[in-house]
């Protein structure tokens, strides 16, 4: 009796594809980024802001700060000041999103941001975690005015 058992879990496991299709909902766009002269269009922000479920203006700020340059908003698209790879834009995107975006609990996309008192707050709709975020800063840099 358990040796059939075994011969029909065994078959039923040869049936099973050896990578099981995944289909994540959660696809980060890439950022479609072109240069026109000495600035950085960010074309699609827009499309971004909607997968990530933010801001576009909250969105701009993060990527100013980091790429340490002036953004701003103009018909759907974030124009920055200076010339920045595609690559670098995606990357910030991408940090964007694990700081902003997914929940640390469950590592799902279904989150908000909501202000508990003073404190900006990520809050997960799938698991009910939540966690306070780092408000957008401009980073600290060494002005090099140390003494030797």
């Amino acid at each position: 009796m358990m040796d059939d058992y075994d011969k029909l879990l065994d078959k039923a496991f040869k049936k099973i594809p050896t990578q099981a299709i995944k289909s994540d909902r959660f696809v980060l766009p890439q950022a479609k980024v072109f240069i026109s002269g000495k600035t950085t269009i960010v074309d699609n922000i827009k499309e971004i802001a909607s997968v990530l479920n933010r801001e576009r203006a909250h969105i701009i700020k993060y990527l100013s700060k980091e790429l340490g340059t002036a953004g701003k908003e103009e018909d759907d698209r974030a124009i920055f000041q200076g010339r920045f790879s595609p690559s670098q834009i995606n990357e910030l995107i991408k940090d964007y999103s694990n700081e902003y975006v997914i929940c640390l609990e469950c590592g799902r996309p279904d989150t908000r941001l909501i202000r508990v008192g003073r404190v900006m707050t990520l809050k997960c709709d799938a698991c009910g975690g939540h966690r306070p975020i780092k408000k957008v800063r401009a980073k600290k840099t060494d002005t090099g005015s140390g003494s030797i």
